[in-house]
């Protein structure tokens, strides 16, 4: 007879903890990122808010589209 349990425990498909941690850095890192260019662009062009702004949301943006990739290629492998 066979357990089923077992193929689902010893599988390797899916998210670890080592993997999860990776991803939260992976957001973070992307969003931070974002913050300083944005900051730098603000204090090269002189215009405040502006750089800081787009360079968050196109941090969040590259952070999310890494996320996706990310998570879809440790359910599939």
């Amino acid at each position: 007879m066979v357990d089923e349990r077992s193929d689902a425990v010893g599988s390797d498909a899916g998210l670890r903890g080592r993997d999860l941690i990776g991803l939260g850095g992976l957001l973070a890192g992307c969003v931070i990122l974002g913050l300083v260019v944005g900051l730098l662009v603000d204090n090269a062009a002189g215009s405040s808010p502006v750089g800081v702004l787009v360079g968050i949301a196109l941090g969040i943006l590259a952070g999310c589209v890494g996320f996706v990739v990310k998570v879809r290629a440790a359910l599939q492998g």
